[in-house]
C-alpha cells in the first residue's frame, strides 16, 4: 500500500481549520459506525467501541467504562481522560490533500471509524498534527500497528506521503517484519 501512496511535499495550511472537518456526527451510521443503544454522536461510538464496561446515561454522559490506550499502553477508567485521535490528523490530512475537499467528503473522514481511535488525552495532546516522522507511540510494542493504520488510512482517503513520513514509515514496517 506505501508504495502507492503518492509521495508529495506537504501542502499549505492556508485555509485550515478544525471547523473544515465537521466531526462528532449525531448520527454515525452514515459515516459506517454501528451505533449503540445510547450513543448519542461519534465520539460515543468510539468510547463504546473502544472501551470494555462502557455506559452511557440518558443525557449522553458516559458514566463508566475502561479503555486500553494503545498509544501508552495505560488503562484509563475516566472518560474525560481519553481523546477520541484522528490517527492521521486532521491538520496532516489537510496538507495531505484534503485542503481540496469538498465539506462533505471532510465531514466523511473526521468520522470515519477506520480513522477514530480512542487514546489517552495527554498523549494526544504531545502528538499533535505530527507525522509519524515527528511522533511515534511511546508503547513500542502498538508501532508496527500504528505504521499500518497509518498507510491504510492515507491509501483509504488517496492523501500524499512528505518524503521523509514515507521513509519513517518503510524503515518501521522493515522492524515489523514487513518488505
Amino acid at each position: 500500500m506505501l508504495r502507492g501512496i503518492e509521495v508529495a511535499p506537504a501542502g499549505s495550511m492556508a485555509g485550515y481549520s478544525r471547523e473544515e472537518f465537521p466531526h462528532w456526527a449525531a448520527d454515525g451510521t452514515e459515516f459506517g459506525w454501528d451505533e449503540p443503544d445510547g450513543s448519542c454522536d461519534v465520539r460515543d461510538d468510539a468510547l463504546v467501541r473502544d472501551g470494555r464496561g462502557v455506559e452511557v446515561d440518558e443525557e449522553c454522559s458516559v458514566t463508566a467504562g475502561e479503555w486500553l490506550d494503545p498509544y501508552t499502553g495505560t488503562t484509563l477508567t475516566e472518560s474525560g481522560d481519553v481523546d477520541i485521535d484522528h490517527v492521521v490528523p486532521l491538520a496532516n490530512a489537510w496538507r495531505s490533500g484534503a485542503g481540496g475537499w469538498d465539506e462533505g467528503r471532510r465531514e466523511a473522514y473526521a468520522n470515519d471509524p477506520g480513522v477514530l481511535l480512542s487514546v489517552d488525552d495527554g498523549a494526544n495532546q504531545i502528538k499533535g498534527d505530527k507525522g509519524p516522522e515527528a511522533w511515534l507511540p511511546p508503547n513500542a510494542d502498538y508501532r508496527c500497528e500504528y505504521a499500518r493504520r497509518w498507510i491504510s488510512i492515507k491509501h483509504h482517503w488517496t492523501l500524499t506521503v512528505n518524503a521523509q513520513e514515507k521513509a519513517t514509515l518503510q524503515q518501521m514496517l522493515r522492524g515489523c517484519g514487513a518488505r
